[in-house]
């Protein structure tokens, strides 16, 4: 996910972090300037779901307008980059039915 913060406020008419920070302590949010600052300039590390309500409330947007899809970035365990677009445009392997237990199925 990219976090999106700064344009969709931008796109609102804030421009500063204490503008935001300001409007959102007025809703109850009252965040320390540090972690203003982590969430004014990057990603953050966290974010409570309560937290980005009030956010979504002060800047007059939807959760997708903070927080960007990038599932190109999504990889699996030991999967080198390219090889996810690669899996996905080629052949399904079949499946082969077995037994939890390791004992062959009955004869077809």
């Amino acid at each position: 996910m990219r976090w999106n913060l700064r344009l969709t406020a931008a796109n609102k008419g804030i421009w500063k972090a204490s503008e935001l920070q300001r409007s959102l302590a007025e809703h109850g949010l009252v965040i320390s300037a540090g972690k203003m600052s982590g969430l004014w300039s990057g990603q953050p590390v966290s974010l409570k779901l309560e937290d980005l309500d009030v956010i979504c409330v002060v800047l007059g947007c939807e959760i997708g307008d903070l927080l960007i899809p990038e599932p190109e970035k999504v990889r699996r365990p030991g999967e080198k980059t390219g090889q996810l677009a690669a899996a996905a445009s080629g052949p399904a392997p079949a499946v082969v039915p077995r037994r939890r237990d390791g004992r062959s199925l009955p004869p077809m």
